[in-house]
């Protein structure tokens, strides 16, 4: 495979339960080396597209090829390629660390005395050589969950799949599991990541779409997105609903866009401070009054607002409760 070309190449790709359609003719591409990320809640597709990309769920319609491959005609071939990291723990918990690791190895008929090699370098990469004999139905979810991208690391892949590597860990794990990922992509290895946390994707994304109910609503870097919807700075501010038309009206020339966030209002902009200083004044001149402002960097969280009408955690709970696909 050229140097130039996509790792991963997606038209129009449509994925169907019955008469649902999960995924809904999506159109991208994943470069090499990069860390490709899919943001978006549960529900939204995200695992659905991963899975077709891995050859688990077979695509209803559209091309899909990986390393320049049909995955329909192909799978074989693209799986010895593939490192996976899934949502679920299949990790086999009457193992040892060590064991789970070499087991592993067998499936993709590494010889032993290499296995062996490669497990060595993944614990010591892992930092879990001090827990390889520990049977995993010990071990935190956070020691499980390094163990699980451990494993996805024996065959050496040229793209790793990560769905939702993250979940249900607490921050301190959550870092370390990024900590080693960083080192992967510093390393050269292609990730195609899917996530609904906005820190996971500002921190090691190179270029992400945004997918929401099977299509896609946006694509670019995190901080081009940011800086295409939003701007920089993102004014929080509590005002009653019968004032936020005026409250808008009264800085125009300095935002770029604005939304309701529950109770508050809130003011996106290039110009932060200067924007925060205007409608201070302004309000103070009406005698109308602000409950409540807070001035803040812009993030991914405002994109998906901004696209979508909601807030991302505000959706997530909304897939979670009603058993999000």
């Amino acid at each position: 495979m050229a140097q130039t070309d996509n790792i991963v190449e997606a038209r129009n790709i449509v994925k169907k339960f019955a008469e649902f359609v999960a995924v809904n003719g999506i159109n991208f591409a994943v470069k090499p080396g990069e860390c490709f990320g899919l943001l978006g809640p549960n529900g939204a597709g995200k695992t659905s597209t991963v899975r077709m990309i891995y050859g688990f769920s077979p695509v209803t319609a559209g091309s899909l090829k990986v390393f320049g491959r049909d995955i329909m005609t192909d799978a074989r071939k693209i799986k010895a390629r593939i490192g996976i990291v899934s949502q679920d723990d299949n990790l086999d918990p009457d193992l040892s660390v060590r064991e789970n690791l070499m087991v592993y190895a067998g499936y993709f008929r590494i010889a032993r005395e290499l296995a062996r090699q490669r497990t060595e370098e993944i614990l010591e990469f892992m930092d879990l050589r001090d827990k390889a004999e520990e049977v995993v139905d010990h071990l935190s979810g956070g020691l499980r969950r390094r163990l699980t991208l451990g494993r996805a690391l024996i065959n050496q892949p040229e793209l790793l799949i990560l769905d939702e590597p993250t979940t249900g860990l607490d921050p301190y794990a959550r870092h370390l599991v990024w900590q080693r990922l960083r080192k992967l992509k510093q390393a050269g290895t292609t990730m195609l990541l899917t996530t609904h946390y906005l820190e996971e994707a500002s921190q090691l994304c190179d270029r992400l779409i945004v997918i929401y109910r099977g299509e896609i609503l946006e694509e670019g870097t995190p901080l081009e997105l940011i800086e295409r919807h939003v701007g920089k700075d993102a004014l929080e501010l509590g005002v009653v609903p019968e004032q936020r038309e005026a409250v808008t009206d009264s800085a125009a020339h300095l935002v770029k866009a604005s939304q309701t966030l529950g109770d508050d209002l809130v003011l996106f902009s290039n110009h932060g401070r200067e924007l925060s200083t205007a409608v201070n004044e302004w309000a103070e001149r009406q005698g109308i009054p602000l409950s409540y402002q807070r001035l803040r960097p812009a993030n991914l969280e405002d994109v998906f607002l901004k696209l979508t009408g909601e807030t991302l955690e505000a959706t997530q709970n909304e897939r979670d409760a009603g058993g999000g696909w």
